[in-house]
């Protein structure tokens, strides 16, 4: 089994490269063929009868029929292609079927790489379709609250949308997920069996480890690394959590405060450029906005939320008296580069690739040669040069070793690649089925009416919906899923309605998307980080959702402050990034009771209303509430300059 899932992740890979690289194939031999290979792999990887007891004889008959199954229903469409499309609309009863086929297959393997969540509401929205006085379930049609009604859709006119046509599961989300997120995905699988996190880890450590909390800092700049083109919080979390939590318990940290940090600065990487968990080439895709410009305007944002973090755990550890780790037991960042150097080469050329214009899937597969081409280079310099000067000369044994670890190192990272593109890709199938049945049955507009209704066309209400919606819809999906769902159903009420800018609509149903990562009860990134810790899940997940709250505070920023992603005259944009960082800072300060000395309640109260003066959009409120929080950060620097910040409160 482990050798099948080997060959066929190498395949998946290969045949992703090509397509990147050699020559791009059309819509839909791209999309079904990378499902097919995705549906197999997801068959392989996880057997019906779980991941704690073998297939059996009964077992490995239900896995055979959903093996062959998930190859034919993207192989049935690139083998007949030409004939569907000529047959467009009058399908044959074998096309019918075969979309029957794929559907149910896509659900049952979204079951078991997603979880139950994301399949239930996929099976929801095919219900939904299917009622209606139209529909092949009319009785189902009659339960449905009026807003609500529609006229239900016909099975061969579900088919036609779900399988037949480019708005269901070949839509957007799994094309975006076969192209960018995939080579994406893969360069971090590069980066990731050639070292490159030992890499980030060791160079944010040795950058923060001697200052106060230093390995909560270290925390924070080694998950933004890595978060940002690995895609997943819940992988950073486990990845760098290994190495930086058990130092932040042994520093002083509680255990739930270690996890807690972790998972926010973790969830910092999915909003971090250039890969963003898939969310930059979503947005880039429905916005038809350049990917590079996205890129662009959502670093400040990301460095907002990441400062945010780091400055809460900097009150922290001046609150506990915390210091940092000894000089001689850190690494050095000389050394930490002279080692690790060949890691910095493939992100300078992607970035400078991207700003060239070049393709996002031609960036990734120029970024992964890259990484072999530098690896291999290491690897020649470490032989010839490096080995003999001590002592250990070149040899042909030892080129012949070279040689065959790197053999191994591109295949592992081929099969890695794929591994870890199953349930993204996964959950983006299943998001076209929902996303398919939003455009025929109309569920967006009903969506986007009740909003307005609920909000009584209040801004702020509005948001407050969608930061629900998105917390409800985090619980069973994964962010980018949810991030499709909501931007599908809320987007319009949010542009149309409230008239928020485009890209800034998208930002923020993104931002919201993440919260499902740290905000009680269903915080995963915060439940991987508390079991690391050796923490109480709930405990943890109430600490990451305060070390995250800038993931809430900084879409309502954008929202009402629009000239921080869309540009405008210099000094407004230099005013309001000031007045942004200001109020993050005095916010962190409020909620911890600290900056450079403890705040006296009369402060921390008057800060509340004077950060809400920044957020609010007229200058006269900006410039009253910059002018209070002035006055009140300055008097706490002065009290810490008077000695305040020597007094500690124990246990704080």
């Amino acid at each position: 089994m482990a050798i099948a899932v080997f060959l066929v992740g190498i395949a998946l890979s290969l045949f992703q490269l090509y397509g990147a690289g050699i020559e791009p194939l059309g819509l839909f031999y791209q999309r079904t063929i990378h499902l097919s290979f995705i549906l197999v792999l997801a068959f392989l990887i996880f057997p019906v009868t779980g991941g704690e007891r073998p297939r059996g004889p009964l077992g490995w008959a239900v896995d055979a029929v959903f093996l062959a199954a998930g190859a034919a229903s993207g192989g049935y469409i690139a083998w007949n292609l030409d004939a569907i499309i000529n047959r467009a609309g009058f399908w044959s009863q074998t096309d019918i079927w075969m979309g029957i086929l794929a559907t149910v297959t896509v659900l049952e393997a979204c079951r078991r790489a997603v979880g139950l969540g994301m399949t239930v509401i996929g099976l929801v929205a095919i219900l939904y379709a299917l009622a209606g006085s139209r529909g092949e379930l009319p009785w189902l049609g009659e339960w449905l609250p009026g807003i609500m009604e529609h006229r239900g859709a016909s099975l061969e006119r579900l088919v036609g949308q779900l399988y037949l046509g480019q708005e269901g599961i070949f839509g957007l989300p799994l094309g975006v997920a076969a192209t960018y997120v995939f080579i994406f995905v893969l360069f971090g699988a590069f980066l990731e069996v050639t070292g490159a996190g030992k890499f980030f880890i060791d160079l944010a450590y040795a950058a923060t480890g001697k200052r106060p909390g230093g390995p909560a800092k270290a925390a924070v700049l080694a998950s933004a690394g890595m978060g940002s083109i690995s895609g997943s919080a819940i992988a950073n979390v486990v990845t760098t959590g290994a190495f930086t939590i058990p130092l932040m318990k042994r520093l002083g940290y509680r255990r739930a405060q270690a996890g807690g940090i972790e998972a926010a600065a973790s969830t910092g990487g999915q909003i971090t450029p250039p890969l963003m968990g898939a969310g930059a080439f979503l947005i880039s895709e429905y916005t038809r906005i350049p990917y590079i410009d996205i890129v662009v305007l959502a670093i400040f944002p990301a460095v907002l939320y990441l400062g945010t973090v780091y400055l809460f755990v900097h009150i922290v550890a001046m609150k506990r008296g915390m210091e940092g780790v000894p000089q001689d037991e850190l690494p050095r960042v000389a050394r930490v580069m002279a080692d690790g150097w060949q890691f910095v080469i493939p992100l300078f050329l992607l970035v400078w690739l991207l700003v060239n214009n070049l393709s996002p899937m031609r960036v990734g597969f120029w970024a992964i040669l890259t990484v072999i081409g530098v690896a291999g280079l290491r690897a020649c310099l470490d032989i010839f040069v490096f080995e003999p000067r001590a002592g250990r000369p070149a040899s042909l044994e030892r080129v012949k070793e070279a040689l065959a670890g790197g053999v191994r190192m591109i295949l592992g990272a081929l099969a890695l690649g794929a591994r870890n593109a199953v349930a993204v890709s996964m959950a983006c199938a299943v998001a076209g089925i929902i996303v398919g049945v939003v455009g025929l049955t109309g569920l967006g507009l009903k969506f986007s009416s009740m909003m307005v209704a609920f909000s009584g066309g209040n801004m702020l209400l509005a948001l407050i919906l969608v930061l629900i919606a998105s917390l409800v819809l985090g619980m069973g999906l994964p962010v980018t899923a949810a991030y499709i769902v909501l931007i599908v159903l809320v987007g319009p009420a949010l542009t149309e309605e409230f008239g928020v800018p485009l890209l800034i609509a998208h930002l923020v149903v993104f931002w919201y998307s993440q919260d499902s990562n740290v905000t009680p009860p269903i915080a995963l990134a915060g439940f991987a980080g508390a079991a690391i810790a050796g923490a109480k899940p709930l405990d943890t997940s109430v600490q990451a959702w305060k070390f995250a709250k800038g993931l809430y505070l900084i879409p309502l920023f954008m929202v009402y402050n629009p000239e921080i992603i869309q540009g405008g005259p210099v000094p407004l944009v230099l005013w309001t990034g000031l007045t942004a960082v200001l109020a993050l800072i005095a916010f962190a300060a409020a909620i911890e009771g600290w900056l450079f000395a403890p705040m006296d309640p009369v402060s921390r109260l008057v800060a509340v209303p004077a950060t809400v003066g920044l957020f609010y959009p007229d200058i006269r409120m900006e410039i009253a509430g910059a002018a209070a929080l002035a006055v009140i950060l300055g008097w706490n620097w002065w009290q810490g300059r008077r000695g305040a910040g020597q007094v500690r409160p124990s246990g704080a």
